[in-house]
C-alpha cells in the first residue's frame, strides 16, 4: 500500500487475531508501506541488509524502502509465508534481490545459520535490522506466566545478541546495525510489563554495543528506532479489540502511525547521511516526549 494523499486514518476499526505476530493481510486498513512520494536516490546502492521480523509491518516497510535505495535483502521471519512472499514480491518490484529465511531466531543454531545462508548467497552483510518481537497484553504482573516472560525475553532480545555476534565479523567500517526498540522502553508500559523491560534491555543494548564496536576501532555504528503506536500486526494480534480501536489517538498527532512514517529512520541511520551517528536512538511517536 502506498499512500498518494498524505491523509491518515486516526485509528483502526476494533478487531483481533488470534496468533502472534499475525498476518498483514487480515488487518483493515491494511498498513501503508512505502510512501509514493519517496524516490529512491541509490543511498544504499550495492548494500547487502538482513532484516529480522522483515516479513511485515514495519519489516516490510524498511524492507521496500531499502531496496528502493539500491540495498539486496534478507528477511528472517518465523512463519508467515504469505506476508514473507508478499514482502519479497515488493522488493523485487523494486529492482532489487530477497531472500527469505524461515525460522526461529530465539535458537542460536538456526540464527547462525541464516547468517551462513546470507553470506552464501549475498557474499556480505552491510546492514543488520534487528527488529523480530512479540508482546502480549497483561493487565497485572501475576497474569504473566514464567512461560510467557522466558518466550518475550527469547524472542526480542536474545536474537539481537545471536545474529548480531554471527554478523558482526563479516561487516566492516561504515557498516550499520540498527535495532528496533520501543517508546515503552523510556516511557513504561502497564499492561506490557515484560516486553518493555525487554525493549529497556536492546536500548541498552544498542548503546553499549555501540561503544563497544567503537573502541574496537572497528568503525560499525549502532543505532536503534523507538517506534511509538505503529499499526502493524503485532497490535491486532496482541491487544484486546476495545485497545485496538483506541490505538495511537492519545498521542499529540491524535492518530496511530504506519510503518512508511517509521521505515525513513532506518534508512538515515543505515545510510552515510549518518556516518556521525552511533549509540542513538530515533523517537518517531507522534509526539510524544521522552526525553530519553
Amino acid at each position: 500500500m502506498e499512500n498518494s494523499t498524505n491523509q491518515y486514518p486516526t485509528s483502526a476499526p476494533a478487531q483481533v487475531q488470534s496468533h502472534q505476530p499475525g498476518d498483514q493481510e487480515k488487518m483493515h486498513p491494511e498498513p501503508e508501506i512505502i510512501k509514493s512520494t519517496h524516490k529512491g536516490s541509490d543511498k544504499l546502492k550495492d548494500k547487502v541488509a538482513v532484516i529480522s521480523g522483515g516479513d511485515s509491518g514495519i519489516g516490510r516497510s524498511v524492507a521496500v524502502l531499502f531496496a528502493r535505495e539500491g540495498a539486496d535483502i534478507a528477511i528472517l521471519y518465523l512463519e508467515e509465508d504469505q506476508d514473507a512472499e508478499i514482502t519479497k514480491q515488493l522488493v523485487e518490484r523494486e529492482g532489487q534481490h530477497c531472500l527469505l529465511l524461515k525460522g526461529d531466531i530465539s535458537d542460536p543454531d538456526v540464527a547462525k545459520l541464516d547468517i551462513d545462508k546470507v553470506l552464501q548467497h549475498y557474499g556480505k552483510i552491510n546492514i543488520l535490522v534487528n527488529n523480530a518481537g512479540v508482546q502480549y497484553q497483561q493487565k497485572e504482573i501475576e497474569s504473566i506466566s514464567n512461560e510467557q516472560l522466558e518466550k518475550t525475553f527469547k524472542t526480542n532480545i536474545f536474537p539481537m545478541f545471536y545474529l548480531t555476534k554471527e554478523a558482526i565479523p563479516y561487516m566492516e567500517e561504515g557498516d550499520s546495525i540498527i535495532n528496533t526498540t520501543s517508546i515503552t522502553s523510556y516511557q513504561g508500559h502497564d499492561e506490557l510489563i515484560d516486553y518493555a523491560s525487554t525493549k529497556g534491555a536492546i536500548t541498552t543494548f544498542t548503546r553499549s554495543l555501540s561503544n563497544n564496536l567503537m573502541k574496537q576501532k572497528k568503525g560499525i555504528r549502532v543505532n536503534g528506532v523507538a517506534p511509538g503506536p505503529i499499526w502493524t500486526p503485532l497490535i491486532p494480534s496482541s491487544f484486546d479489540a476495545e485497545t485496538v480501536k483506541e490505538f495511537g489517538k492519545d498521542t499529540p498527532m491524535g492518530r496511530m502511525g504506519q510503518p512508511s512514517e517509521v521505515a525513513p529512520a532506518y534508512l538515515f541511520l543505515a545510510s552515510d547521511d549518518a556516518s556521525y551517528i552511533t549509540g542513538q536512538v530515533i523517537h518517531v511517536n507522534g509526539g510524544q516526549i521522552v526525553n530519553g
